[in-house]
């Protein structure tokens, strides 16, 4: 435990940013399990518009410096991927057509 006054205040101060950084991962993993559930079950217009959302909450995270803006990026670019490869039909059910 922090012994001088100044250690004292920034334990708690650690606790503070803890609890922020905490609040803002979970709500990311929240609605990125969503986003992924949407597209399992190959919902693409609600994951489609659930997609601001997703921008959103990622670009608040970066605002409030829970995560880095690459990382964010990199998730933004992953779902955005994800939604559109899996609405494009494969080659087998091309040639089926």
């Amino acid at each position: 435990m922090a012994i001088t006054k100044s250690a004292k205040r920034a334990f708690k101060k650690s606790l503070k940013r803890r609890e922020k950084n905490l609040r803002h991962k979970t709500e990311i993993k929240k609605i990125l399990k969503k986003e992924k559930d949407l597209i399992f079950e190959k919902k693409f217009e609600e994951a489609k518009s659930l997609l601001p959302k997703v921008y959103k909450t990622l670009d608040k995270a970066v605002k409030a410096r829970a995560m880095k803006k690459g990382r964010a990026d990199r998730i933004k670019s992953r779902v955005s991927k994800s939604i559109s490869k899996s609405q494009k039909p494969t080659n087998r059910e091309q040639h089926r057509a």
